[in-house]
């Protein structure tokens, strides 16, 4: 399929899906908007694990963190504008600060740093109620003026969502892109080709980061409420997961695999399907047991089906 074709697809269901939220019910349309919330995140998170190769488990340390800077500064009266560069800027420090353990420890070291990382934060989340409000959280987070309803939200943040992944889109095409993925694929051959692995394993990490503290900023306007429970390390597993499932450095990755964490569920939880109704009760152990048949069968995720196709039909 031509690349021209490929971008009319992709066009035809962002047009499909902006359609199908003004027709929804109120409670599809905050799902719909949690999931382009979500993904930001894991799109920053694919960047880090599936591009650069860096396992990271502290992803919603991040989102976090930026959700938090969002209900402080927006309750404060400071304008949106001004919040969402400042989330992103200062999870972009704190990612390059988290970075420099990369230096030095790899894989499922690593991954127990960055989950390090998130408890830590999560405890600082809960125990510092001068500035988090501890568990009693912060309620009461304004949106911009202009958004200030459930459609006209999802459409903000649907086409905020677009423009980052536009963003990344052109960073992983450019030379910094295939920098990332040779840093992934062999560090050692890279280093020989002059790619500087300290400065790309660091911006990895903060380019991440900084993805999910954008999409802490939404989260915080979507729910106009935060404590600390949706930001303890299980969210990083959950957000992990979806990078896995749906196919781990691809770029669409994360859109699969955030459709299958966060929408799939639900959809499972609320089917009026009378041979399906088990589901109401059953659906959490259902969607287990398919995300461990997949991960069994498809370890590349779901967008590696073409490739074991290729595979098979090639001669030997």
């Amino acid at each position: 399929m031509s690349a021209a074709a490929k971008t009319g697809i992709l066009v035809a269901l962002l047009v499909a899906l902006a359609v199908l939220a003004s027709f929804a019910k109120r409670s599809d349309v905050y799902l719909l908007t949690l999931f382009c919330v979500y993904l930001m995140a894991t799109f920053g998170l694919n960047l880090t694990v599936g591009y650069a190769g860096q396992m990271s488990l502290g992803q919603a340390a991040f989102f976090g963190i930026g959700a938090y800077i969002a209900a402080i500064a927006l309750k404060a009266g400071v304008p949106f504008l001004i919040v969402l560069p400042i989330a992103a800027l200062a999870c972009f420090i704190v990612g390059l600060v988290l970075g420099f353990p990369a230096l030095r420890v790899q894989h499922h070291y690593l991954a127990f740093a960055t989950l390090g990382f998130n408890v830590l934060v999560y405890l600082v989340m809960r125990n510092e109620e001068k500035i988090t409000g501890g568990t009693f959280g912060i309620s009461g987070i304004p949106r911009p003026t202009s958004v200030d309803g459930p459609l006209p939200f999802f459409y903000f943040t649907f086409a905020s969502l677009i423009v980052l992944a536009l963003l990344l889109w052109w960073l992983l095409r450019s030379p910094w892109g295939r920098a990332f993925a040779a840093l992934r694929d062999n560090p050692i051959r890279a280093e020989s080709l002059g790619v500087n692995i300290t400065a790309y394993t660091l911006l990895a990490f903060a380019i991440g980061a900084a993805c999910a503290g954008v999409g802490g900023v939404y989260y915080a306007m979507l729910v106009e409420f935060i404590e600390p429970g949706p930001f303890h390390f299980s969210t990083s597993l959950m957000m992990l997961l979806a990078v896995i499932v749906g196919g781990s450095g691809r770029f669409f990755g994360p859109v699969v695999g955030t459709i299958i964490i966060i929408l799939l569920p639900e959809l499972l939880r609320s089917t009026n399907v009378s041979w399906l109704k088990f589901m109401q009760t059953w659906y959490l152990a259902v969607f287990g047991v398919a995300v461990v048949a997949l991960m069994i069968w498809l370890p590349g995720g779901i967008l590696s089906i073409g490739d074991r196709f290729k595979s098979k039909g090639a001669p030997r």
